[in-house]
């Protein structure tokens, strides 16, 4: 039996969908971590098997998601809830739907900070910041920046303040309308920083880096990284995919919009690692620079070089568009629960919830100046142990646990607590076909699920 909602919003159409979407997954994790992981994993080889990692395990989840929130007509909560037979849990799925809309809250609590940080930055470059005599002292610079509880407050009230105004707008009239402007804005960004990035001394050895595959730099642990960065990157296992698959009409593909999403989301992340390392070759710096590249490795980098404070505000901005793009995505998700389980209106939600989460985020602000003291957490192992701050736990428990489970969740619910039946009466008609849709089944249900376990324990240091 097909649920539905017949008074639903819906995407203006496939385009709308993918333009969204693409949105949602091309925000830090493509500009910064994407770039970052490959740097420390050794490049091309790493690449490759990203690469073959969206095809087997981020693609056929990115499909798993829409179906579900496509099939159900509802977020996730919901979703989880109303498809499963009693026979294989039934409503105790809809824990996983809880998660993804608890991590949708502590996810963009903090992540909303470091949006603010983008915007921080990009009036720093506008006004001359990074010039030839402050390269030395970047790392000085973002200290002084992220300790001063009133500035980075200001900024991660702007941003959230952007982002509920989006959402308030709905999904066609929201959503989808801000998509369309920022997406192409973003692209044209990205192309001028490639192509700048491309005349610079370092463009050659950075792709090679990038595409040339040396295996013996490559270890299990780098395969597992790619793995788990394979969905990540798609915004899976936060419930952002199953809300966007449900304003999805039923004569859109959702196997062709898939592809399109993951094909996006990946040459541009592929841009960005190009981009990323040209500068960084060119400076004669190592690409595994650490996790400050961003923020603290390249404006020193753009400091050196002709122009610098230009080609700055352009990154920042790029930035600060992918940023904004992803935290849309992810405040819809705690609306769309308020909206659609709890009847509330959608300005009341947007504004009650988005409020709360911008009070929230206000632990992470300063979790870098009057809290900084305060750890919550110690991890690692041996010697290399590290006390967590708020900020910091927030980030350890979403990107090593509650995504991980998330995806984990929506991989065996779509293996194994949605009918077959079902699923083949929503994909039918789409562009798989009976004998792609038992390959995707078959890796949905028992190898995403194995790929996604080994991700969790790799996180926590297990293997």
């Amino acid at each position: 039996m097909s649920a539905g909602n017949e008074t639903r919003e819906h995407w203006s159409g496939p385009v709308g969908f993918v333009l969204a979407a693409v949105g949602s997954a091309v925000g830090l994790g493509n500009v910064w971590k994407f770039p970052y992981i490959t740097g420390i994993n050794g490049g091309g080889a790493f690449v490759l098997v990203y690469l073959g990692c969206i095809a087997v395990v981020g693609l056929p989840l990115l499909i798993a998601e829409m179906s579900i929130g496509r099939r159900s007509q509802k977020e996730p909560v919901g979703a989880f809830s109303s498809l499963a037979h009693a026979g294989r849990g039934g409503k105790l799925w809809g824990i996983f739907g809880w998660l993804a809309v608890v991590t949708a809250f502590l996810l963009l609590s903090f992540y909303s900070v470091v949006g603010g940080w983008t915007i921080g930055y990009f009036i720093k470059a506008v006004s001359g910041t990074f010039t030839p005599e402050a390269a030395a002292s970047s790392g000085e610079i973002f200290d002084t920046f992220v300790s001063d509880p009133v500035q980075s407050t200001i900024y991660h009230a702007i941003f959230m303040a952007a982002c509920i105004g989006v959402v308030l707008g709905g999904v066609s009239r929201g959503i989808e309308r801000a998509a369309r402007v920022l997406m192409p804005v973003f692209a044209v960004l990205l192309l001028v920083l490639l192509g700048y990035s491309l005349t610079l001394d370092g463009a050659g050895e950075a792709l090679r880096f990038m595409f040339y595959p040396d295996f013996s730099k490559l270890t299990p642990a780098a395969v597992l990284e790619a793995l788990g960065h394979s969905f990540f990157t798609l915004s899976l296992g936060m419930g952002v995919m199953i809300v966007y698959g449900s304003y999805l009409s039923k004569q859109d593909s959702v196997f062709k919009s898939g592809l399109a999403v993951s094909i996006a989301d990946t040459l541009i992340a592929l841009a960005a690692g190009v981009t990323i390392f040209g500068i960084v070759f060119s400076a004669g710096k190592e690409p595994g620079s650490g996790a400050g590249l961003v923020f603290i490795t390249l404006p020193s980098l753009f400091a050196q070089l002709p122009a610098g404070s230009l080609w700055a505000a352009i990154f920042f901005l790029l930035l600060g568009f992918a940023a904004l793009t992803s935290g849309m995505s992810i405040l819809e998700v705690a609306v769309a629960y308020f909206v659609d389980e709890r009847g509330k209106s959608r300005k009341v939600a947007t504004l009650t919830f988005g409020g709360i989460i911008f009070a929230l985020g206000l632990l992470s602000v300063l979790s870098f100046s009057v809290l900084s003291d305060v750890h919550l957490m110690t991890v690692g192992q041996g010697d290399e142990l590290k006390d967590l701050t708020v900020f910091d736990t927030l980030d350890y428990l979403i990107s090593n646990w509650a995504l991980t489970l998330g995806g984990l969740g929506v991989a065996l619910y779509a293996g194994w607590g949605v009918s077959r039946d079902d699923l083949w009466d929503e994909l039918k008609d789409d562009a798989l076909g009976k004998a792609g849709f038992a390959g995707w089944f078959l890796i949905t249900r028992f190898v995403a699920p194995v790929a996604v376990i080994l991700v969790l324990l790799h996180s926590v240091g297990v293997v």
